[in-house]
């Protein structure tokens, strides 16, 4: 839906949308490609387990993002839609994510990693970061495609606040 409607996300999903926005190269393979250093770093810092999920999940979506377009085809796509939907879909695959200690590679390993090692919370790392990728965005995409990209990091940030309790749930 993103891609579609021309927006974006932060993290390394974001650098990959710019990248793909400014050279036309395939968004999953960039976004593939963007995540390998970060699996040696997660290896090294946050373990085996962790790292090879969210290098299968990683793999999964790049995937997905390549087929998809094959596969389903939206004749229209308001931005609003795409955002408040996008960020209710993406809030529900990062809470899932999350919840059994994987992730979508990049930012988020850095966060988690500084979050446990140094006490900066996870969230402000995330933001500060999707904040840099969404602001060089600015170079690729019109402003109104990244303030409908604010919406959807807005809309995704609420629900996982909302739903994302620390200690309710850990799966394995």
């Amino acid at each position: 839906m993103y891609a579609q409607a021309g927006l974006l996300t932060g993290s390394t999903a974001g650098l990959a949308f710019v990248l793909h926005y400014a050279t036309g190269w395939p968004f999953g393979a960039i976004y593939f490609a963007i995540n390998l250093p970060f699996y040696w770093f997660a290896w090294k810092h946050i373990g085996r387990a962790f790292t090879i999920k969210t290098f299968v999940s990683v793999g999964i979506l790049s995937l997905i993002a390549e087929l998809g377009p094959r596969l389903i085809h939206i004749d229209y796509l308001h931005p609003a839609f795409a955002a408040i939907a996008g960020g209710l879909l993406m809030g529900t695959g990062v809470l899932f994510l999350a919840r059994h200690k994987s992730s979508l590679g990049g930012a988020t390993i850095v966060s988690l990693y500084l979050q446990e090692r140094h006490g900066l919370r996870a969230g402000k790392v995330q933001m500060a970061i999707d904040c840099a990728v969404v602001l060089l965005a600015l170079w690729v995409v019109p402003w109104d495609r990244v303030a409908w990209s604010v919406l959807a990091a807005v809309v995704m940030g609420v629900f996982l606040a909302v739903s994302h309790r620390p200690g309710r749930y850990q799966g394995g």
